[in-house]
């Protein structure tokens, strides 16, 4: 699941803002800057610029600063990376961006002053590269075009065993960084980390060999396929082979990567003849002109099911045009090529700008099943056009298999399920676990949840849509854990790729009775800053005792890709870190009276 970002929220432009606009956009001319004249209203006309940002800093915290506290009215944030000194942030009009500034300038947060000021609005990167192309007579500087292959499934030239070893050995990468920013991050730990390192070959826990997934090639069940022109002009649907920053925009076939099944390969082929015999032209990111955007594909390897969304932009189309659309949609992907695909269900996606709170845009049933069904570990699960759900499900059995297995629950065990989506987890775990409680900020991924339990007649799971950041405390009072009769409490967590926010490891550190924590990670890289606050010494925000690295273990869900999903056994050992801190004073006092600092040799 990637870095978080504010999703950008565009109004129709009022006619006060389109005066503010032509004063803006007399200050930057030339073709980078069309698109401000082009696009109608932009927040880019309205940006500031914001530095002096503290070193650890949370996106939730940001917002909640800006537009809660402050009650500054952001359109749009955008984040150069986690821990930025500095940011963008965008507005809707000239009025909202001087109040910013006015608010913000010499504000000081965590203890440093912050300056803002009025930003340029950024130019086209497509034009930029473009620009560059000419004079470099060829392609964009620097950037070289790739082959959709190599965008898609770089690691598939590789026979399979060399990709497994490859990803064991980038996970034990990761690991050993892990280990050093603990070393570094947390002194008191550096005994531990160093017998860590002794017991298990230089990484701060154990680590099993990778589990290779049972399904190489086609084992994707679910797609994105953009809509477009080739490099030779000519209507795709398939994938981007580079991004609109380094200056492309064609969309190649898809015919030859391994990882998708012949039965979404049919459906592309099957709609990309209707696009390229379609009266209506294909978006175009350029020119913000056209239909057809892009066309998402879920299949079920249970049932064979396969369930078609069309994106589209529908701009000026009337209803009675937008009706003829779909009609014609659902004529392609019935007809007789459509059903030898398995296309059983079909939906309209409405592409348009999202509006403040909007998080996903409107989808019409047109035809068929409105969901489709797989199976994991014995249960079926419905699936829903925007739920999410492992994309390779025999590889997923194996993933909640681990976690289980490394988990260890008994039957007076209660499990908390945390970002639990559609329940997928938390219904694998009840079987063996008294009770599991499940929490998740999409609505309909709750809906999908509770319809799975009652489809599988679980009866010891109960789901609550929300914020894992404000619930976690609440679902550790309701699941009333009683030690002295042996009750235990596990939560495994599953979030997305930028982690867990802090408020959510606060609640589980100072969570009393919860001992062992699973942490599933999409993006290993990306959580090791939550792995290190699970483990930091006690203080006035993490109250709990500290938990410990214990297993590590490596589950390969994207063969072809370099991707890896990882799994990590935290359990709370408090004899341990506290032996760990008395032995490091032990060893930091030695040396101080020898005029010594310990260093491993490796940091």
């Amino acid at each position: 699941m990637e870095v978080e970002k504010v999703s950008a929220v565009v109004e129709e432009s009022a006619p006060a803002e389109a005066v503010e606009k032509k004063d803006v956009t007399c200050e930057v001319k030339g073709e980078e800057y069309a698109y401000l004249d082009a696009t109608g209203f932009t927040s880019e006309l309205f940006k500031i610029e914001l530095r002096g940002l503290p070193k650890y800093y949370g996106i939730g915290e940001l917002k909640k600063l800006l537009n809660v506290k402050m009650k500054l009215s952001t359109n749009k944030i955008k984040i150069m990376k986690p821990g930025s000194p500095f940011i963008f942030i965008c507005f809707r009009n000239q009025e909202d961006r001087e109040a910013a500034i006015k608010a913000l300038d010499g504000y000081k947060w965590k203890g440093k002053e912050l300056s803002a000021f009025e930003a340029k609005p950024a130019p086209d990167p497509l034009v930029r590269r473009r620009k560059e192309a000419s004079a470099a007579e060829g392609e964009p500087m620097n950037i070289k075009r790739r082959t959709v292959e190599a965008s898609a499934t770089s690691l598939a030239y590789l026979p399979y065993e060399q990709q497994l070893k490859q990803k064991q050995s980038e996970m034990e990468n990761i690991l050993q960084k892990f280990g050093k920013e603990l070393w570094t991050s947390i002194p008191t730990l550096r005994v531990f980390v160093e017998k860590q390192r002794q017991e298990h070959g230089g990484l701060p826990c154990a680590f099993e060999p990778i589990r290779p997934s049972p399904m190489q090639d086609g084992y994707r069940n679910k797609c994105e396929f953009s809509i477009g022109k080739d490099a030779q002009g000519i209507k795709r649907v398939g994938f981007r082979v580079g991004s609109y920053s380094n200056g492309f925009l064609e969309v190649e076939s898809i015919a030859h990567l391994k990882h998708i099944p012949n039965c979404m390969k049919q459906a592309v082929v099957l709609f990309e003849e209707f696009v390229q015999n379609s009266p209506y032209e294909v978006y175009s990111a350029e020119t913000y002109q056209g239909y057809f955007r892009q066309m998402t594909v879920r299949m079920s390897h249970a049932t064979g099911q396969v369930m078609v969304i069309v994106g589209v932009h529908l701009q000026s189309l009337s209803p009675d045009e937008q009706q003829k659309m779909k009609t014609a949609i659902v004529e392609c992907l019935t007809s007789e090529a459509g059903k030898k695909a398995g296309i059983c269900s079909i939906h309209f996606e409405v592409i348009q700008k999202r509006q403040q709170g909007q998080y996903t845009n409107p989808i019409e049933h047109l035809y068929g099943d409105t969901h489709i069904e797989d199976t994991i570990l014995g249960l079926t699960f419905r699936i829903s056009p925007g739920a999410f759900f492992q994309i390779n499900t025999p590889a997923a059995e194996l993933l909640y298999q681990c976690a289980i297995d490394v988990a260890a629950p008994d039957k007076n065990t209660s499990l908390l399920d945390i970002c639990c989506g559609t329940g997928t987890i938390g219904l694998c775990f009840a079987r063996h676990c008294k009770q599991v409680l499940g929490v998740d900020i999409v609505d309909q991924a709750i809906k999908d949840a509770e319809y799975n339990a009652k489809r599988n007649g679980v009866e010891n799971c109960k789901f609550f849509a929300g914020n894992s950041d404000d619930l976690i405390t609440s679902l550790i009072r309701q699941a009333n854990i009683i030690p002295e009769q042996q009750e235990s409490l596990i939560a495994i967590v599953d979030p997305p790729r930028a982690g867990l926010h802090i408020r959510s490891i606060t609640q589980l550190r100072n969570a009393r009775g919860l001992d062992k924590l699973v942490y599933v990670s999409c993006s290993p890289q990306s959580a090791i800053k939550n792995w290190i606050d699970l483990m930091r010494p006690c203080s006035k925000q993490l109250r709990g005792d500290p938990f410990v690295a214990k297993k590590a273990i490596a589950v390969d869900l994207f063969p072809h890709t370099p991707h890896t999903e990882l799994v990590i056994l935290f359990e709370r050992e408090t004899e341990t870190i506290s032996e760990s801190v008395a032995e490091n004073a032990a060893v930091n006092d030695e040396c101080e009276n020898q005029n010594d600092t310990p260093m491993p040799e490796d940091v």
